[in-house]
């Protein structure tokens, strides 16, 4: 399969407990170099709990968007900077949209944000 950064992908996103978590979109931000040659991916999760729309780790996206859209998410969804994993190509099977050039630009402050880099 061909992952690229920028994917919107249904995973099951592990629980920080170890446990086996729940089913949610999540974002390919690892480099297409390494998405090419490796059978893994760097991933950021998208939630629909919206606490923390104001964190400069995280991006709101509206489902109604053009963007939300694009996304394939069906519901207003923050992508969270800071709730990131490594996950097996094989658990990245379903991708259901992409973000935009531009909104992965802000995906790349929120995660200097969330990593204290620059």
């Amino acid at each position: 399969m061909k992952i690229e950064r920028g994917h919107v992908i249904n995973a099951r996103f592990p629980h920080a407990s170890g446990t086996r978590g729940k089913k949610r979109p999540v974002v390919v931000v690892q480099a297409d170099v390494d998405n090419k040659r490796l059978h893994h991916a760097v991933v950021a999760q998208m939630t629909t709990n919206l606490d923390d729309k104001d964190e400069p780790a995280c991006i709101l996206i509206e489902a109604a968007t053009p963007e939300g859209k694009a996304a394939g998410i069906l519901e207003d969804s923050l992508f969270s900077g800071y709730l990131m994993s490594l996950m097996s190509e094989d658990r990245l099977q379903d991708v259901i949209g992409k973000l935009s050039e531009e909104t992965m630009q802000q995906a790349d402050e929120c995660l200097k944000a969330a990593l204290g880099i620059g």
